[in-house]
């Protein structure tokens, strides 16, 4: 399995990182449009505005937009140098603050500076191609990170299975065949005839737009639903198991993902289905004892009242509540998959590294 599902990796970049190249998913699935990135700045608007997005793609689109921000200088010393890493990596950091996985890519280039560099031992040329290598060796690991994602989930999957996932979580949020369908590309190769039931994601639509866009393009048997179908869609019994991604999971084993997971998992629950949770070991936050630390990004209202609609459906200047995730508690999660290991309820991830 060493092939693109979509014919393209959803990030590019050459071997100097002096660009990173992105589809933008936020013209998907109508238009396929290519981006050159070859700033900072234009990298944290395509952040922003969930123009990439996904938490692995974000960490390693993290790690290239630290490498690209020396790949245009000249003449600098190591303290110029390093004054231009924490700038990049700060402004890089902040600009979305529930993925983890931004800040993962960021403090991995951060630790491969001063691990090989430091004022009596400082070369750019040799700074440059260090940095460089390591963005394509963050690259080169997500994608394997995926494909053991897949096959350690696809040891709790049956063929025929009908599977229900949420947001995406696919290629287009990773270097490569994704998280919680990378056991669908996986299984679809090996003739496990899955079909799939992919839901909306208001108010981004992230479901509609770019789950059904790859999944079809990929020839997987997909249907789109809308968020509030997903409970009559259980009670008919033709939900096998539920596979969504995460962006952040506490210590504890509580999940930030893409809101409406928290929803999705209680109707698992009661409809006694398995509900998955699949991400890279990197997405683990060691650190924030539980769900209620993690920070929620909230979002522009415009995104409820207008933003896939011809027209504006909600009343002017209506209050809106907007958050981009929300928290799915430990009890209610059938299994964490990882890249190294499949964990199970109760969840203990302590701050030292197993």
């Amino acid at each position: 399995m060493n092939r693109t599902p979509l014919g393209f990796d959803s990030i590019e970049f050459p071997p100097d990182c002096s660009w990173i190249k992105i589809i933008d998913q936020t013209l998907l699935s109508v238009k396929e449009e290519f981006l050159i990135i070859d700033n900072i700045y234009t990298l944290v608007d395509a952040i922003t505005k969930l123009k990439v997005r996904g938490a692995p793609a974000l960490g390693v689109v993290s790690a290239a937009g630290i490498a690209m921000s020396i790949s245009g200088s000249n003449g600098c010393g190591f303290n110029e140098i390093n004054s231009i890493i924490e700038n990049a990596a700060n402004i890089i950091s902040n600009a979305r603050p529930t993925a983890i996985n931004l800040k993962w890519g960021v403090e991995r280039m951060i630790c491969c500076f001063k691990k090989n560099f430091s004022p009596a031992a400082f070369n750019l040329s040799d700074c440059k191609l260090t940095l460089a290598k390591e963005a394509h060796i963050i690259k080169e690991e997500d994608i394997k990170m995926s494909i053991n994602i897949g096959e350690r989930a696809l040891s709790l999957l049956k063929p025929g299975y009908r599977l229900l996932t949420h947001c995406n979580a696919g290629h287009l949020a990773t270097a490569r065949y994704g998280t919680a369908l990378a056991p669908i590309y996986l299984g679809n190769e090996k003739g496990y005839s899955f079909k799939i039931f992919a839901t909306e994601t208001r108010p981004l639509m992230q479901g509609a737009r770019l789950t059904a866009y790859e999944l079809k393009k990929a020839g997987v048997d997909v249907t789109l639903i809308c968020d509030n179908m997903v409970s009559e869609l259980m009670r008919r019994g033709v939900v096998d198991a539920v596979l969504t991604g995460c962006d952040r999971i506490a210590a504890n084993g509580d999940v930030a993902n893409k809101i409406g997971t928290s929803s999705i998992a209680i109707l698992s629950k009661h409809y006694n289905i398995p509900f998955y949770i699949l991400g890279p070991e990197s997405t683990i936050d060691r650190y924030t004892d539980d769900g209620d630390k993690i920070i929620i990004e909230e979002r522009d209202g415009f995104e409820v009242t207008d933003m896939w609609f011809s027209k504006r459906v909600a009343p002017i200047d209506v209050n809106v509540f907007n958050p981009a995730f929300d928290i799915t508690k430990s009890e209610l999660i059938t299994a964490i998959i990882t890249d190294k290991s499949i964990y199970h309820y109760p969840y203990y991830f302590s701050s030292v590294e197993k």
